[in-house]
């Protein structure tokens, strides 16, 4: 009071005594802590531990952690502590000092049991007495001493556990690496103590035979009986030198006829013309062994894995994509709940149909039947598929004679279908050559000029394009760009925005978030004016450093990597090269590179850089999707590769951005290295080590799997087009087609009785058992048939087939030298046992590996037999220019040179395959898991929609009542609309129709009207009121192009339509948008 300053401040009664009463509580609690404080010394003194443990746990003591177990050690602790701080102070004074409450100092006096709060006179603190705090502090340590030896004392047998884990790891690991050290080291040391061995006995020979040599006229002096004896002797010694040394001399003459071994094999493979002699020595290499068959066997259950697990998660992917534009329709009241609904249940039919059934469920019944007829008819659709999929000319022209959507959905489904999506090597290579076919077929015969590869949507390219973005689930595109996107969405800090107007508006905002009033500056602005202040420039600055950072990290990843872009898409963009030079001759270097550009980066990387979450690029939750600023940057370091992969520079619109233009011209030159480079790669003959004869060498038949409904569309489209693709009625699809007949219904192919004639869903039964699948084994119809020797392939191999087995069995210098020689009795006794084991083999053999039946019977002939018909097939090779007598047909033994090391290849080749097919279905069935995890994730919201549709009372847009549903269609349902060509001309829908006039356009007409599927729409053309031409136009096709930057689309392949203003129109008038 006296210090506050104020004269006027007075403590009221009440104060006091509050102060009072306080002070006197102090008092108390001070004087009771002492007495606890002394009565603990006092029990220490006397060296009782209960004692000292009763007063410890006294409340007036206040002490913390006081555990009874603790009391012997509670009692020797204090007393050291006691004894330590008597032999440090005065022990004799009978007052000791407290502090209470931190601040207060009172002093005990040990004698009386008083205390007070003022410093007696003569005041000398008492050492050996024991304060509060260090009685506290030695309970605490011995407490928590005795807790910390009770927690391993519970888990010794654990701590003993992992001491013995570790030592055994320690142990175990020391001695994996010294017998990995022995067994590495082991071929060194054999091979040294056999060159060591040898030379020492090498040396005792040596010595040995001089020692002899020196003694010839000694031992010829000796006695007869002594050169009896000493022969004997030498016989025997000698006789005992080779028994003791066998080991090393069958080490010797191993490491001899291994080198010979390697010398012919050397032989084999590089020699232009081996030697007969040389090539019998590896024949038996062509025999099939039981791995053989099982790692055959194995690859046909994965490839028919991989190709049904790819097919289903199709399905589910189109099926997902509708459930979007549904649930996208649903928010914006476009349908009903109910059809979200009734679309989510056929997607759970589809998933529990497809868990259900099995490629040979209907193997009993229908085409695949036992009877005669059936077999027949199976027969000869393997034989038909056959064709059209090692002859890529005729799927070429038919895909270019259908109308577009046609052509993508026959392409789609058959065609990937007809190549099991390139599961092995064979497949590859024939699906790269219908690429090839094809894309040269659209160039020489839709390509005008050489911009319409880029300007245009090329069907082939975008099948190529499609294909090796990942559908057998090899996402190669994950492999190159999932780093730098995943840098570029995680980096938090990364803001690119080169948009002046945008950053101009994202300045404003942050002023008047800042100072809390309205800015002064004008919100709407002009790109001029907006980069006429000095804080836009230098953002956009910033913006644009940042940007060239990214990018350039991305187009190190991709110039990097040339090694992971997929072969085929390599391929084709070197067959669109060539393919475009060769049409315009006159185009530059520069521009072709563009091209490839275009292909390689604009339609391959692109799309999966903009968008990495739909392109399987990283991992996202079901329901995840990026944030927008993340969208932007993508889009910004996408649409930089874009300018710098077409060399476009910047101007007009984007005048702003005129700065990076030097930076868009080097990161061209970097680009057009790269797109060289991905061009020189060899042809799939070389890479794949196929040539005409490699089917008949292969010991399993190609199998594909393909539905009901694909079989008759492929059928009936093959009759229609019949002449466009095959105008020679002499060719062999002529004759296949009509061994065919005509095109057959789907309960013919299934069977009679497969459904009900009485069932009144029997339609609708029929289309969903259309879509079965079934396999068929390919084989060729000209293939080694008995008699038919016109077909020079199959003689060329039934020849060889034949020559192998006698050559075998026969030694000689030259195939004219055994085939005249008559076989010995061992000889054609030996050649019977070859033929009756290969028989049971062959027994053993699955059907689907088992060789041609005319191979099979040429084998079990006599050796005499199989010579005769050798001399006869080699006459008529002879006379076809396949053989010559006259270098003993070096030709046919080169060819069976060149079989042994195409087997060995092959089987080096299957391996890597059956790894490649285990990845691929790990992969597939991971997408497969994610899938579900969609279809989870949309059922979820539906039945939240379900839920509040059901609290509520009210009447809502969303009904679930079929009726009223019916009802409400009617009413809501658009009607189709009418244009003329001149009037979707003037809104710039119709850009120009082929052969027509625009003068012209007022007398064609379209009539676009829904169809029952949401989202399909059937436009129709007439001309002067005669209806041309009609197609099916799928609104997600087309946001798909907008997507992919497609301006110009074509309809009925005549007219080019804006894809953005059509989708404006139907957005319009259909969607209300």
């Amino acid at each position: 009071m006296h210090n506050s300053g104020d004269e006027s401040a007075v403590l009221w009664l009440d104060q006091i005594q509050e102060a009072v009463l306080a002070a006197n509580q102090d008092e108390e609690e001070a004087l009771t802590l002492a007495g606890a404080v002394a009565d603990i010394n006092r029990s220490v003194a006397e060296g009782d531990s209960q004692d000292t443990l009763k007063n410890l746990q006294a409340p007036c003591a206040g002490l913390k952690a006081v555990l009874p177990e603790c009391a012997d050690t509670y009692q020797a602790e204090l007393e050291q502590t006691k004894t330590s701080g008597a032999t440090e102070g005065n022990t004799d004074s009978v007052w000791i000092k407290h502090c209470i409450k931190d601040k207060y100092d009172y002093y005990y006096n040990l004698e009386t049991g008083e205390g007070t709060w003022e410093e007696p006179e003569g005041y000398e603190h008492n050492g050996g007495q024991l304060s509060k705090d260090e009685i506290q502090t030695v309970v605490s340590c011995v407490t928590a001493e005795y807790n910390r030896e009770q927690l391993w004392l519970a888990n010794e047998s654990l701590v003993t556990q992992l001491q013995a884990r570790v030592r055994g790891y320690l142990v175990r690991r020391k001695h994996a690496q010294r017998m990995e050290y022995l067994h590495q080291q082991e071929p060194h040391v054999v091979k040294l103590q056999a060159c060591w061995k040898g030379y020492k006995q090498r040396k005792i020979y040596k010595e040995r035979m001089n020692l002899l040599q020196k003694n010839v006229a000694s031992v010829v002096m000796i006695q007869s009986m002594v050169k009896m004896w000493k022969s004997k002797r030498k016989y025997s010694q000698r006789l005992q030198f080779f028994k003791d040394h066998e080991k090393e001399i069958v080490k010797i003459q191993a490491f001899l006829k291994a080198n010979k071994a390697r010398d012919d094999y050397r032989t084999l493979t590089g020699a232009k013309d081996p030697p007969l002699s040389v090539v019998r020595k590896f024949v038996h290499l062509l025999d099939q062994s039981p791995l053989d068959l099982q790692e055959e066997q194995e690859g046909t259950r994965l490839r028919e894995e991989v190709v049904t697990k790819i097919r289903s998660n199709q399905q589910m992917e189109k099926d997902l994509n509708l459930m979007d534009i549904k649930i996208g329709l649903l928010v914006k009241n476009r349908i009903t709940l109910q059809d979200v609904v009734s679309h989510s249940k056929k997607m759970k039919n589809k998933k529990s149909k497809a868990s259900k059934d099995d490629l040979t469920a209907g193997d009993k019944l229908g085409i695949k039947g036992l009877s005669k007829g059936k077999r027949r008819k199976l027969e000869a659709y393997q034989h038909l598929f056959y064709l059209l999929q090692t002859n890529p000319s005729y799927l070429a022209k038919l895909i270019f004679q259908m109308p577009q959507n046609k052509s993508t959905k026959f392409m789609d489904t058959v065609i990937f279908t007809l190549y099991n999506y390139a599961s092995n090597q064979r497949e590859e290579y024939l699906l790269l050559k219908l690429f090839k076919t094809a894309l040269e077929e659209e160039i020489d015969s839709k390509v005008d000029q050489i911009q319409d590869i880029v300007t245009g949507n090329p069907t082939v390219i975008k099948m190529v394009v499609s294909f090796n973005r990942g559908a057998r689930g090899h996402n190669t595109l994950r492999q190159l760009l999932a780093p730098v996107v995943k840098d570029i969405i995680e980096n938090k800090s990364l803001g690119i925005n080169t948009n002046p107007v945008d950053v101009y508006k994202a300045w404003v905002n942050q002023l008047e978030t800042v100072t809390g009033e309205a800015s002064k500056l004008p919100y709407e602005v002009t790109p001029e004016q907006a980069m006429s202040h000095e804080e836009v420039r230098n953002r956009l600055e910033a913006s644009s450093l940042a940007l060239r950072t990214a990018t350039d990290k991305v187009l190190n990843s991709i110039v990097c990597s040339l090694d992971n872009i997929p072969y085929g898409m390599r391929y084709i963009a070197k067959v669109l090269k060539n393919s475009l030079h060769e049409k315009f001759p006159e185009a530059s270097e520069d521009e072709l590179m563009k091209i490839v550009g275009n292909l390689l980066y604009y339609r391959y990387m692109n799309p999966a850089i903009v968008a990495p979450d739909g392109f399987d690029i990283i991992d996202m939750s079901a329901g995840g999707q990026l944030h927008l600023d993340q969208r932007r940057n993508l889009g910004s370091v996408a649409k930089m590769l874009q300018h710098s992969a077409a060399n476009k520079l910047f101007e007009g619109e984007n005048a702003h951005m005129t700065p990076m233009n030097n930076y868009i011209s080097q990161t061209y030159e970097k680009f057009r290295v790269f797109f060289q480079s991905a061009c020189d790669v060899p042809e799939p003959e070389e890479k794949f080590n196929i040539d005409e004869y490699s089917d008949m060498v292969n010991l399993s038949k190609p199998i594909i799997y393909i539905s009901i409904e694909e079989i008759i569309n492929t059928h009936t489209l093959l009759l229609e087009h019949l002449e466009a693709i095959s105008p020679d009625h002499s060719d062999l699809l002529h004759e296949l087609l009509q061994d065919l007949g005509d095109v057959p219904d789907v309960e013919s192919l299934l069977g009679e009785g497969a459904v009900d004639s009485s069932d009144p869903n029997r339609e609708s039964v029929l289309n969903q058992l259309a879509k079965t699948e079934i396999s068929l084994t390919l084989t060729s119809k000209f293939e080694l048939l008995e008699g038919d020797d016109k077909d020079l392939k199959a003689l060329m191999t039934k020849t060889k087939k034949l020559i192998v087995d006698v050559v075998r069995i026969q030694p000689g210098e030259t195939l004219p030298a055994i085939l005249e020689t008559l076989a010995t009795a061992p000889q054609e006794l030996e050649h019977t046992k070859i033929v009756e084991r290969r028989a049971v083999q062959d027994a053993q053999t699955p059907e689907g590996l088992k060789s041609n039946p005319a191979v099979l019977e040429d084998g079990q002939l006599p050796l005499e037999q199989k010579k005769r018909k050798i001399l006869r097939n080699l006459r008529n090779l002879e006379q076809a220019g396949l053989a010559t007598a006259g270098d003993k047909y070096q030709e046919l033994i080169n060819g069976i040179s060149k079989d042994i090391r195409y087997q060995r290849r092959y089987r080096q080749r299957r391996k890597a395959e059956l790894v490649k097919l285990q990845q691929a279905l790990t992969a597939l069935n991971s997408k497969t898991a994610f899938y579900q995890d969609q279809m989870n994730y949309y059922d979820t919201y539906i039945k939240t929609c379900l839920d509040n549709l059901n609290r509520k009372n009210s009447r809502r847009s969303i009904k679930l009542d079929s009726k009223g549903d019916d009802k409400g269609s009617k009413k809501c349902k658009p009607q189709s609309l009418k244009y003329t060509a001149a009037r979707l001309h003037e809104k710039g829908v119709i850009l120009e129709i082929e052969g027509l006039q625009t003068n012209q356009f007022k007398n064609v007409m379209f009539d676009i009207s829904p169809t029952e599927e949401v989202g399909d729409f059937e436009v129709k053309a007439k001309f002067m009121g005669v209806e041309m031409e009609k197609v099916q136009l799928h609104f997600q096709d087309l946001l798909q192009l907008q997507y992919e930057g497609v301006a110009v689309m074509k309809m009925f392949d005549k007219a080019k339509v804006n894809v953005n203003l059509l989708i404006f129109l139907l957005n319009k008038k259909f969607y209300g948008k």
